[in-house]
This record gives C-alpha cells, sequence and structure tokens, in this order.
C-alpha cells in the first residue's frame, strides 16, 4: 500500500467538522489550538469528500487533490469490510471507479460482487470453519446466487466440529448483503449428498437484503456439517454477499 498512497489522518476537530457552539471553539483557541486552513486546496478536498452524519470517512485524493473514493466508517459492510475489502475500495479508486462518491447513480451490487470474487478478495468455494474450544467461533464472508439451473446451487460452508466430543449447540448468524437478492441457509449432515432443502437439519429461509437471521441446531457429539448458501427464485445467476458468524456453544 505504502507503494500507492501516502496515509495521513485528520482529526475532525482540526478541520471543526465536530458540532462545537462558537463559545467553545473560541475557548480551544485561546489555548492555542490552532485548526487548519481551510481554504487551502487539501482541507478544501477533505471537506468535499466528508459524508453528512458519518463520524469519520476514509478518503483517497488524488496528487491534484481530486477525490477518488470515500469509505465511511459505518458503511465497511460486504465487499468492503476486512482488509480484503479495504484493499478493495482502494484498488477502486485507482481504477478511477468512484468508491462512495457515485451514490446519485444506481450500484450494480451484482458486477461489484463478482469483481470481488473475481479479484480474491471474497472467495465462493473450498470455504471450511474448524471450531475447537480455544476457536469457537469464526466468520465466513462470501457469495450466494440464485440458481442458474433447476439444480440446486449452493455456495457450501464446510464446518468441523468433531473437536466437541460431548456435543453442544451449532449456532450460525446470518447477514444477507445489500444486493437485491434475498437469500436461504440450509444446513446438512457432513456426509450429506443430495443437498436440497427438504434434507436440511435447519433452515433460514428468505433473509431478505440487508437483514440477519440466527439458526442454532443442538447436537449430541462431534461431526461435520455443511451450509449451503443460496439466492432466492429470481432472475438467473443474480449475486449477493453474506456474512456468517458460526459457533459452539458447549452443553
Amino acid at each position: 500500500m505504502n507503494e500507492n498512497f501516502i496515509n495521513v489522518w485528520v482529526l475532525n476537530s482540526q478541520l471543526e467538522r465536530s458540532p462545537y457552539t462558537e463559545t467553545a471553539i473560541a475557548l480551544r483557541r485561546k489555548y492555542n489550538f490552532k485548526p487548519f486552513d481551510k481554504t487551502r486546496p487539501l482541507a478544501q478536498a477533505i471537506m468535499k469528500g466528508w459524508k453528512k452524519h458519518s463520524p469519520a470517512d476514509s478518503l483517497v485524493i488524488s496528487l491534484d487533490l481530486e477525490l477518488m473514493g470515500r469509505l465511511p466508517v459505518n458503511e465497511r459492510h460486504p465487499p468492503y469490510n476486512g482488509a480484503k475489502g479495504y484493499r478493495l475500495f482502494l484498488q477502486e479508486s485507482l481504477d478511477g471507479k468512484l468508491p462512495g462518491l457515485r451514490e446519485d447513480i444506481p450500484i450494480h451490487w451484482d458486477t461489484l460482487l463478482e469483481t470481488a470474487v473475481e479479484s480474491g478478495a471474497m472467495v465462493d468455494d473450498g470455504l471450511r470453519v474448524v471450531l475447537t474450544d480455544e476457536h469457537s467461533e469464526q466468520e465466513v464472508l462470501s457469495v450466494l446466487r440464485t440458481s442458474e439451473t433447476d439444480a440446486q446451487n449452493y455456495t457450501i460452508v464446510e464446518i468441523d466440529a468433531t473437536a466437541f466430543t460431548d456435543g453442544g449447540v451449532l449456532v450460525i448468524d446470518v447477514w444477507v448483503g445489500e444486493a437485491e437478492v434475498s437469500g436461504s441457509f440450509d444446513l446438512f449432515t457432513g456426509d450429506a449428498t443430495e443437498l436440497v432443502p427438504a434434507n436440511a437439519l435447519v433452515s433460514a429461509m428468505d433473509v431478505p437484503t440487508n437483514q440477519r437471521e440466527v439458526v442454532e441446531y443442538p447436537f449430541e457429539q462431534g461431526q461435520l456439517f455443511k451450509l449451503g448458501a443460496i439466492g432466492n427464485t429470481g432472475e438467473n445467476g443474480k449475486i449477493n454477499g453474506f456474512l456468517a458468524k458460526i459457533s459452539v456453544e458447549p452443553f
């Protein structure tokens, strides 16, 4: 990252962004508080990039002091959450895609998520979670798709809970992203071969976009599971992101 960016930060108070009263500002100046000169081009670029009601923003600014991207701290959800998501935000800024700055233009989330998969920021296969007493909770960030055929088109997450020899409660907390596709999540045994909703141990059906749901499944001894995530019926090949927090609560 240091090869392409100069990393700096600016306090909101230094540009008097915070809602201080005139009295409070006058008091701060009395004690030699020196805010930035807001007429300078860099300060103007930063102020232009602020998003209303956002407590903090990550901004990418060109050498010509033009805004290239904005990521409000409260909007670091898929595909822009985590280290890989932040890297995606930076790369899109360099590519001229103006992430976070084109909110007046409809976002094509399916294209955006496909780009995230192609770039490696998100994966949709080879997903595996191993839970133990020491690491009893893990998160998976991936994508789900509507079926392109009559057969199920699951994104599969393998869950290894064999370490819990005395059993426990498998808890799956799922959140569906902001694209137009809602999602369903089916839990199967690890040796299941016919992955259809009728064979599921437990399901979270029709979870709306930008919503979450929690499912629980008690098991008596350590075993393997498969979590299948799929987009609900609609136009074939549509895509959305999902975040699954998977954990075991021992009996």
